[in-house]
């Protein structure tokens, strides 16, 4: 077992959501989990795409980005190296699913949202931190075209949440920091909604397969560890708690 740092293996990292990090997007958020901070920033423009052009419907894209010493060694930036990596398109991509599950882009006319998702610091969970981050910030714009009444009613579905997991010499973790995550026999990354509904998971066994009991064990410790993450984003959000109602 890795040392925790007085955490359970079950237990997650502090979540701190802060709003209003930047003055100019429609919504801004630093979201925090541990050490890893990730800057996600809401745009919201006129127009979409021409795929869905006269369709009355809006879309939702998602970009994600690492800075050169969010990690313990400076890395190029990718726009001097020409080109995105697989892996930063493969993360701007499942963040751009998950929020677009969350929305009814119908509700929300032809509007194109773009979420930059840029990492300032990093251990372990970046693309789940991401997520939850884009959540709030996306939340927050949407309020704002309420209030400035260019839409009539809120396009949010439900809120969605994003873990990882993983499984180290047979003990399931929750919320991976980097030294546990660069040592894990299974890394997963769980997106649910706010129900308890899966949105995606990406699992990967990095030596042996897994079982499906073990990918049980997971599923079920997302569902557990939502509650954390949906006080934090309730609180930034300004939104009534179930306990509340």
């Amino acid at each position: 077992m890795t040392n925790r740092r007085d955490r359970s293996l079950h237990a997650m990292r502090p979540i701190l959501f802060s709003n209003h990090f930047t003055k100019h997007a429609d919504g801004s958020v630093l979201a925090c989990c541990g050490d890893t901070k990730v800057l996600c920033n809401t745009s919201i423009s006129e127009g979409v795409p021409k795929f869905l052009r006269d369709q009355n419907k809006g879309w939702l894209t998602a970009e994600y980005s690492m800075l050169p010493r969010a990690t313990h060694t400076r890395t190029d930036r990718e726009a001097s190296r020409g080109k995105q990596t697989g892996r930063t398109i493969e993360i701007q991509r499942l963040i751009g699913r998950s929020l677009r599950c969350a929305v009814d882009l119908h509700q929300l006319g032809e509007y194109t949202i773009t979420i930059d998702c840029d990492v300032i610091q990093a251990d372990g969970g970046t693309r789940t931190t991401a997520i939850n981050g884009a959540m709030v910030s996306l939340t927050h714009a949407l309020k704002h075209l309420q209030y400035a009444k260019k839409i009539k009613t809120d396009p949010i579905k439900y809120l969605i949440t994003a873990c990882s997991i993983g499984v180290i010499k047979d003990e399931v973790y929750l919320d991976l920091d980097y030294d546990e995550d660069s040592c894990a026999d299974v890394d997963c990354n769980i997106v649910l909604t706010e129900h308890g509904d899966l949105v995606e998971i990406q699992g990967t066994a990095e030596g042996e397969p897994f079982q499906t009991q073990t990918l049980d064990k997971i599923v079920q410790l997302a569902k557990s560890s939502q509650t954390q993450i949906l006080q934090a984003m309730r609180t930034c959000l300004d939104l009534p708690h179930p306990e509340s109602k």
